[in-house]
């Protein structure tokens, strides 16, 4: 984190296809404002605007991309170092792929390349937009290559890097089914299967933890009170251990059978506890995620 009055801007760049959306929706989870594809000729006057909202914009990131023209990406080294000079904390994170990833990436999604033309096949366009961004590269504070990576590795990594600097511990509250597996990143992981099951009433079936009749059904039961309250014992007594050694990212998950009522409900239950005594709480639903 940026010291006390530091706005801190991220530029978020990379290949078309390189995981830029998830990028910024995981920096939207640690409270940036976030704003995708800003013409890089426009970046001056917006950083002008967030210069003169420093409570409103305190950490800002910004997607840019080849959609941008190569002229005003050539200008973006000396734009930022004139950002940099007026006080702005200005960072670039760069999401990088293999050639046959994005290719095949594009396929699966069947979006459209931004620069893929009639005259320009898709294998072309990448190549461009690689040559287009090598300078972006060079620039970039972090690399993060999402050839071999999931979404959900993604936002993490994300999260890394961007609380690198940060002086308070991350804490992430994940939910997860454990018929797909218990994350491997987990520090602390809690076995929600014994409760109550919303599934099996029918008209609570299709929706999740955070809808409020869920959450009316389930503590309606002493038992998952009692489990709440003992995790978020055990939590708020342990994590500061973990703080105090210096530990910057701690994942902690809940998991039930399929990972949509009594995991995502203690997930949501245990944050506002949380963040009473913890300045940096995130929250994960691994099974909502689209």
């Amino acid at each position: 984190m940026a010291e006390s009055g530091t706005q801190e801007l991220i530029l978020v760049t990379g290949l078309s296809g390189g995981g830029k959306s998830t990028a910024l929706h995981a920096l939207e989870d640690l409270g940036y404002y976030c704003v995708d594809n800003l013409p890089a000729a426009l970046l001056k006057d917006f950083a002008l605007h967030i210069s003169d909202n420093p409570e409103l914009y305190a950490r800002v990131a910004l997607g840019i991309d080849a959609r941008s023209r190569d002229p005003e990406l050539k200008k973006l080294s000396q734009l930022l170092d004139e950002l940099r000079d007026a006080g702005l904390k200005c960072q670039v994170l760069f999401l990088d792929a293999d050639l046959k990833v994005i290719l095949q990436r594009f396929s699966e999604t069947r979006r459209r390349h931004p620069l893929t033309s009639d005259q320009r096949a898709l294998t072309s366009a990448i190549e461009i937009e690689q040559n287009m961004l090598e300078d972006m590269k060079a620039l970039a504070d972090w690399v993060i290559d999402t050839s071999d990576t999931n979404i959900h590795q993604l936002r993490r990594q994300v999260w890394n890097c961007a609380e690198t600097d940060s002086d308070c511990m991350a804490i992430v509250l994940e939910s997860f089914a454990y018929k797909h597996g218990v994350p491997q990143d987990v520090d602390f992981a809690f076995d929600a299967r014994n409760l109550p099951n919303p599934y099996w009433e029918a008209d609570l079936r299709d929706y999740s933890g955070q809808d409020a009749r869920v959450k009316e059904w389930l503590e309606q039961n002493e038992m998952v009170i009692e489990m709440r309250a003992d995790i978020q014992a055990f939590l708020i007594r342990w994590l500061p251990r973990f703080e105090a050694a210096q530990r910057s990212y701690v994942t902690v998950g809940i998991g039930c059978t399929g990972g949509h009522h009594r995991s995502v409900y203690l997930v949501e239950s245990l944050a506002p506890r949380l963040r009473q005594h913890f300045s940096r709480v995130l929250v994960h639903h691994r099974e909502l995620q689209p």
